[in-house]
């Protein structure tokens, strides 16, 4: 034997023992405390449902608020990153929970507060003129602190762009192609845009497509304000010195490591590469708005383009009258900087399955005071760690383990919440059961539920177990969450909203295919227009006590639904999902994409949509087939239920490509994912809808991407398919000539 085999040799047995040590380590850290296997009960806890919801406390809420409301808490600043972290720790711990922090360094945006922002007219000669407001002012004393940081768009380059000013509207592809079709060359100007209708990325991503030279973000009062009523401080509506912050970035996470974790030893892309806006971008309020509105020259703009600022639209270019030789100027100084951005973690370990999490978020960063966004969120999600703490210390013994999670960073991009599914993805896919995110509790009094199909039902339960917030709903008879929420939709059934990619349940479903849920109260969609002060400075405590939630029932109520729906994720030996509701929404979907698509994808792409149709409607023979099967599912054999419960798990897994969705790669589940031209909104099928987008006739070579993604799509609705599948035989539903893979006999 020579010197190197034996040299070999021994490293071998090294490497042998290490592993044999640490899978000991392993095993004695998961049983410790574990002198057998636990009992597996038969049903879940059937105290804890009302022992958890009894404690929910609506004072306590409203205390959590108003700390969290205190003072500015922007991330990557002592405010956010040590004050609030310290703080939510210190609950978490006096909850029972075991917590971590997890640190990432990542890539934020700051505006220069020495130097600030501003837009205005600059003469012929060089003067400044109509110089909008560096700051909102302060009209209210709860607003009167430091560390508050002046408006800005974050990401954006910095610079003095100066042209002919041009009203696009609000920035949609669609107000582009029109402002394009006038003729007005946008080439070196500067447009102005409204807020709202889609992302803020997406407008400046246009204007950029475009050739603009820079890009003035409003709120015009026509989409912040409500008619006859007043503003903040006397009312709930943007007053006009209110300018709304916000990212522009379009992706997820960090801008520097795209598809990774930020972590020590990540590689990180250069910040030419890094996806940024190229164009400088501001925000201003709407009384600096109208200074540069009123004095616009050109056609008057049609009335769906109007606001209700008391001037004529117009779409330019350039000023008229006096200024009509002026020209629009931009001083933006924002820049960009590394920092630290942190989430903070805290478990409660399962009984039974403590390789099982459900897990519940929300972020805890704000642009500024962040009354509703995120605050209401963080407020109700510390309430309901403090109740099923004390269920736990009263005996309740969650089969599952529970994680609760304080994202760091998510204004910017989501970042705390991507970068940590990133980092732990492959965990996270295979044992994760659901997530369910909590961002905004509470800014109106209408329910909003976005997620996957499968919970529908989950989520329906939840509601009717939660009393009614409103006491004048309880006096016609509609006397829990669900009654409310199912008249106001006006429907047989309340709507569940497909998932986009607003907040931190995003990765959660593109990246691993986890189903998830987000939820919350909102403005009534009749009145027209989101919650007014969002992510400026008057998003304060006192705008909540005093107009959207005195009382703070509805926080209350929308915590206990979360917290119920936690316990069934954690509790219940059969998960809560319906495949078959997922499955029938589906068919909803195909009907409305074939209504829209489906005659030019028979005639000028070849396409034979009778393959989609077969594809779902053999997935629904199977939802079915397993819908049956759980129903005389044998509760008491532990195998079989564990069995059961991959499979519930799997479904939505199926969904996800391992190349992403083409064009926009970050985005991975082919059955939902984030509108196109709107990141906050979802759309069904999203990579074929992507590729029909503006196709041709039958010459057009984007055909054969169509075909391509229609190709992706049935694969995978074959492989969902399968996924409810026996275990023997395995299926082949992609292939119609396949007929069994394999069968054992």
């Amino acid at each position: 034997m020579t010197d190197q085999t034996t040299r070999k040799l021994i490293l071998y047995a090294a490497l042998a023992a290490a592993v044999g040590i640490a899978v000991g380590v392993i095993i004695g850290y998961y049983s410790r405390g574990e002198t057998s296997a636990p009992a597996i009960p038969p049903v879940a806890d059937p105290n804890a449902r009302k022992a958890i919801a009894n404690t929910i406390s609506n004072e306590n809420i409203e205390e959590n608020l108003r700390i969290l409301t205190e003072n500015p808490h922007i991330a990557g600043r002592k405010a956010d990153e040590v004050n609030l972290v310290d703080f939510i720790t210190q609950r978490f711990e006096e909850a029972g929970l075991t917590v971590e922090t997890h640190p990432y360094d990542v890539l934020l945006s700051y505006p220069n507060q020495s130097d600030s922002n501003f837009v205005a007219i600059q003469t012929p000669d060089g003067d400044l003129v109509d110089k909008s407001q560096p700051k909102e002012a302060i009209l209210d004393p709860s607003q009167n602190k430091s560390g508050i940081v002046n408006p800005f768009n974050a990401y954006c380059i910095s610079g003095e762009p100066k042209g002919d000013i041009v009203y696009v509207n609000y920035g949609t592809i669609d107000d582009f192609i029109h402002i394009s079709e006038l003729p007005i060359n946008l080439t070196g100007k500067i447009c102005m845009s409204r807020y709202g209708k889609i992302f803020r990325g997406d407008k400046a991503l246009h204007a950029e497509q475009y050739e603009c030279a820079g890009l003035i973000l409003y709120s015009d009062p026509r989409d912040y304000t409500i008619t006859g009523e007043g503003v903040y401080p006397d009312d709930w509506s943007l007053p006009g010195t209110g300018a709304q912050r916000g990212t522009l970035f379009k992706y997820d996470g960090d801008p520097l490591t795209i598809h990774y974790p930020s972590i020590d030893t990540a590689w990180r892309a250069n910040l030419k590469d890094a996806r940024l806006s190229n164009i400088p971008v501001t925000p201003i309020g709407y009384d600096d708005a109208v200074k540069f509105l009123s004095k616009m020259a050109g056609d008057e703009v049609p009335v769906k383009w109007r606001g209700t600022l008391n001037i004529t639209y117009r779409y330019g270019p350039g000023f008229d009258g006096d200024h009509s030789s002026s020209k629009m100027r931009m001083h933006v100084t924002t820049k960009t900087e590394r920092a630290i951005t942190r989430n903070v973690i805290g478990f409660i370990r399962g009984h039974v399955e403590p390789d099982r999490y459900v897990i519940m978020g929300n972020h805890r960063d704000a642009w500024v005071f962040g009354g509703m966004d995120p605050s209401s969120g963080t407020a109700a999600m510390l309430e309901a760690v403090r109740a099923v703490g004390d269920a736990i210390k009263n005996g309740w013994r969650p089969r599952r383990s529970i994680v609760f999670c304080s994202w760091g960073s998510e204004e910017y991009a989501l970042i705390g919440s991507v970068e940590w599914v990133e980092e732990f993805q492959k965990v996270l896919s295979a044992r994760t059961v659901a997530y369910i995110n909590i961002d905004m509790a509470v800014a109106g009094n209408h329910l909003r539920v976005f997620g996957s199909n499968s919970l529908k039902r989950m989520v329906f339960d939840a509601a009717k177990s939660v009393p009614n917030p409103n006491q004048d709903e309880i006096n016609l008879g509609r006397t829990n969450v669900y009654a409310t929420w199912l008249e106001q939709s006006g429907d047989q059934q309340p709507p569940m909203h497909p998932l986009g990619a607003g907040s931190d349940y995003t990765m959660f479903l593109q990246l691993t295919g986890i189903a998830s849920i987000d939820i919350g109260y909102v403005i009534d969609p009749a009145i027209g227009i989101d919650y007014p002060v969002y992510h400026s400075v008057y998003e304060t405590f006192d705008l909540v006590k005093a107009f959207v939630d005195p009382e703070f029932k509805y926080h209350q109520a929308v915590t206990r639904m979360v917290a119920e729906m936690l316990r069934n994720f954690a509790d219940s030996p059969l998960l809560p999902f319906i495949v078959l509701d997922f499955v029938n929404n589906m068919n909803n979907d195909m009907d409305t994409m074939l209504e829209a698509f489906g005659e030019i994808m028979r005639n000028d792409g070849m396409i034979d949509t009778d393959d989609m149709r077969n594809a779902i409607s053999n997935l629904t023979i199977a939802a079915i087939s397993f819908q049956h099967r759980l129903e005389e599912l044998d509760m008491s054999d532990s195998m079989a239920l564990r069995a059961a419960n991959d499979q519930l798990m799997l479904f939505e897994r199926a969904f996800i490509d391992k190349n992403g969705i083409s064009g926009r790669d970050q985005y991975s589940h082919v059955m939902y994912a984030p509108n196109l031209h709107d990141q906050y909104g979802g759309s069904a099928f999203p990579g074929l809808v992507d590729s029909m987008f503006q196709i041709g006739d039958s010459s057009d070579p984007q055909w054969e991407e169509v075909r391509r993604q229609y190709s992706i799509l049935l694969y995978h609705i074959g492989s969902a398919a399968s996924t409810l599948e026996d275990v023997t035989p395995i299926r082949g539903y992609s292939n119609k000539h396949s007929g069994y893979v394999f069968q054992t006999n």
